[in-house]
């Protein structure tokens, strides 16, 4: 009969206190808020991060996303360099889809085939890749693709107009891609310089083979060009050729690469993935995960100008360099890819 009144009793004082707290007499302590997770982002790349060329261009973006999205704890960042092989690559791209990356970019043309193999397996990842505008009708697919043919019309007309020689080298790995539109435009912009200027072209027929493109530079100069260009993590091979050369003069894309050679670099397009980065983001949020290319230009701030400060650029030519940026922009200059 005791244990019966105690049992009463306590359950009356628990009434008590439930009620005092529910009228302020006494503080709840809150659940803790669930932490939101950072957004992951992997990226497989050909070449390292500090190439001066593709894949410095992709990280420093990605690096600037993170930074605009709060640091570490809103987005986190892994990387993959140096994947020339294929097959590496191929592996390192289905890794990170495995661990549950939310965005896996595989920025390199030659991984293209990986990307469409693997997309399938993995209906709640988002993949990107370029240089390309192939999904292949997934709807985890992005793909983006630089209009490299746009700045190299630009580099092309300054360098018909500061050549000597009449003579202009041009140093490409493999003639596809961004490398071979970026040579296009190039030849174009000269051509609309100055049709009398020679514009001499060598493919190595490797991406990152920099002996190979240091000889192909050096094969230039001792023809009689004067200017040179070329694309790709090799061009450092180029440059350094340049910059022992003494007089010659380079003109750069994909990354700002006045830093190798500033007695010797006019100008470089610079590549920004940072507008096809954001919309991939943004439409992730919305539920959207693929099924659309992007295209950087010009225009819309994907592709732009640096020009070396350490260089004296004559005012005509940059008048006529800035010319032809606000001609490609607003259309009255078309620039073809081929």
């Amino acid at each position: 009969m005791r244990i019966h009144k105690f049992i009463v009793l306590a359950l009356v004082i628990g009434t008590v206190v439930a009620l005092l707290s529910a009228c302020g007499g006494g503080a709840a302590t809150p659940a803790a808020a669930p932490s939101a997770k950072p957004l992951r982002i992997a990226v497989v790349m050909p070449s390292a991060t500090t190439d001066l060329a593709m894949s410095q261009s992709m990280w420093q973006a990605l690096q600037k996303i993170q930074a605009d999205m709060g640091g570490e704890k809103a987005v986190e960042l892994k990387y993959s360099e140096s994947m020339f092989k294929v097959p590496d690559a191929a592996a390192a791209i289905r890794d990170y889809a495995s661990q549950g990356f939310d965005i896996v970019i595989a920025h390199g043309s030659q991984y293209g085939s990986s990307v469409q193999e693997i997309a399938g397996d993995f209906p709640n990842t988002t993949f990107a890749w370029g240089n390309s505008t192939d999904t292949f009708g997934k709807p985890n697919v992005y793909a983006y693709l630089p209009a490299a043919e746009q700045g190299g019309y630009v580099n092309g007309v300054m360098a018909a107009m500061l050549t000597k020689s009449k003579t202009v080298g041009v140093t490409g790995p493999v003639e596809a891609g961004d490398a071979k539109t970026y040579v296009a435009g190039f030849g174009q912009g000269a051509a609309a310089a100055d049709p009398s200027v020679k514009v001499a072209k060598s493919w190595t027929g490797s991406f990152s083979d920099v002996a190979l493109m240091t000889e192909a530079a050096k094969t230039h100069l001792a023809a009689g060009a004067d200017v040179l260009t070329g694309s790709s993590q090799s061009s450092v091979g180029s440059i350094g050729a340049v910059k022992d050369n003494g007089s010659a003069l380079w003109f750069g894309t994909q990354q700002d690469q006045s830093s190798l050679a500033p007695n010797n670099v006019v100008a470089s397009q610079q590549y920004d993935w940072t507008i096809a980065l954001k919309q991939i983001i943004e439409d992730r949020k919305k539920g959207k995960l693929g099924g659309e290319a992007f295209n950087l230009s010009l225009a819309n701030g994907g592709l732009k100008m640096v020009f070396n400060p350490a260089y004296k650029l004559p005012d005509n030519v940059k008048a006529a360099a800035e010319k032809a940026i606000a001609g490609i922009k607003d259309g009255s200059i078309k620039v073809s890819p081929q």
